[in-house]
This record gives C-alpha cells, structure tokens and sequence, in this order.
C-alpha cells in the first residue's frame, strides 16, 4: 500500500487512538488531533514512527471553524492534502432528559459530534480540490444514531443527523472517487466507558445484554476503519456500518 496521509481526530484516547495505531502499523503518516490529551496524542505519534510511519500532532477545536482550517493547513503544508480522514472527536450523552437539559448543553455536544464532522469533511474535501482521485472518510457514530435512550436526546440527535450527513456526502462526492461511511460501534472498552472498563461485575451486567457476550476492543472498531479506508472496500460508501457483538439486535426484546 502506498504511504497516505491520515488525519484522526480524537486521536489522543480511545477510538480514535486505535485508529493512529492501526493506520501507523501501515506506515503511514497520521496527523493526530487532540483537543486536551497532549500526552496520548504524543504517545501516539512516538507508536507511528516505532511503526515506520510519520507522525504530527495537531491541537484542534472541531468546533471551531478557524481550529480545523489551521490544522489541515499544517497538514497540508507538511505532507499535501490528507487522503484519508477519521472523524472520531466527540462527547459522550449527558444523561439529561429534556426537560431538564439547558440549551448550552445541547449546543456543546452538538457543536462537537455534528457540526465538528461537518467542518472537518468540508476542509479536508476544499483541500482535495476538484480532481477525481481516491480518498475517504469515516465517521465514527453510534448505534445511538438509530437506537435511543432516554437521557441521550443531544447524543443521539448529533449521531442520527451524522448518518444524514454521511449519506449526503456519499453521494455528493462518488462522482470524485471520495468515499464516506459510517462505523456505528456499541459497547466499546474506552474513556467514555470507564466504569464498565474498571468494574468487572458493573460490566457484565451490561455484557449480558450482548448476543455475543463481551463488550468491544477500540482495536476492533480501528481494523474496521482501516478495511473501510483500504482498496478492498473500494465499492462501499454510503455505508452505516454497525460493530456492537449483536446488541442493537436486542432492542425490542421483551415487549
């Protein structure tokens, strides 16, 4: 595989960690955007060039227009236009119901897992220019997007309206070889699941609710956006694709 310049977003933790490591296993070069963990972000970047790859990292605000211009410049100024990207910067539902929730809270988090996937896929497609040539993004979602809880009204509402999002884009920019999918992973051992992830006994009360019954390793949800960003999946976009052991299955059990 020829070397590609990646962009991750959230790169410091998590998902989006995962995504640097799989990616710099490749060799290539991964701009890594953080927004509080310097030191994941460099950890990061110290795996990638271990690896053989190259790495930078890049503090960003994907809520900020003028954050997410600058990091692509400096991409772009460094390795050329990003040819893939990896949009996995967001927040976690608030448990509010909506009633109770305040309009600020429902900006902050639709700011980061909406509108931080627009701007971030418009730059980097403004970046690419017009040409017809190969390139992806992957939006990492939620099978909250399609599956609601109670308490997640903002959460959700942000992941359904990225499925929109994912669609439109695949099919505005087929015509130029740019392909958009969805990864819409369930329980997955990371940050946002800490409990779950320090709790063994918390954890299997929810694992029980999984068919194939255990929670997920962000490693697994990164080898599915590294086979999504991969020639092998070079006639998928448009694509909501859900990595949860079976547990969206399970909603409607019990009625």
């Amino acid at each position: 595989m020829d070397r590609r310049t990646i962009f991750v977003t959230g790169g410091d933790s998590g998902i989006g960690a995962a995504c640097v490591a799989a990616f710099g296993a490749l060799g290539d070069r991964v701009a890594i955007g953080y927004h509080s963990d310097d030191k994941g972000a460099k950890s990061g970047a110290d795996a990638v060039r271990q690896a053989g790859g190259e790495a930078m990292t890049l503090h960003v605000d994907v809520a900020d227009e003028g954050s997410v211009d600058a990091a692509f410049a400096a991409i772009e100024q460094a390795w050329g236009p990003a040819s893939v990207l990896v949009n996995s910067a967001g927040m976690n539902m608030s448990g509010v119901s909506v009633r109770d929730m305040s309009l600020d809270q429902w900006r902050r988090l639709i700011d980061t897992d909406l509108t931080g996937a627009f701007l971030t896929s418009r730059r980097f497609l403004s970046g690419r220019g017009t040409e017809p040539a190969d390139a992806t993004i992957l939006q990492i979602s939620s099978i909250h997007a399609f599956a609601v809880r109670a308490g997640g009204a903002d959460y959700c509402a942000a992941k359904g309206g990225l499925s929109n999002l994912v669609e439109t884009l695949a099919i505005e920019e087929a015509p130029r070889r740019i392909r958009v999918n969805a990864i819409e992973p369930g329980m997955i051992l990371t940050p946002m699941n800490a409990k779950a992830s320090a709790d063994a006994a918390y954890r299997a009360t929810l694992e029980r609710n999984i068919p194939l019954g255990r929670a997920g390793e962000a490693s697994e949800v990164a080898d599915l956006a590294v086979f999504l960003a991969s020639d092998k999946a070079r006639y998928i976009t448009g694509a909501r694709i859900v990595i949860d052991g079976g547990l969206s299955l399970m909603q409607a059990l019990g009625a």
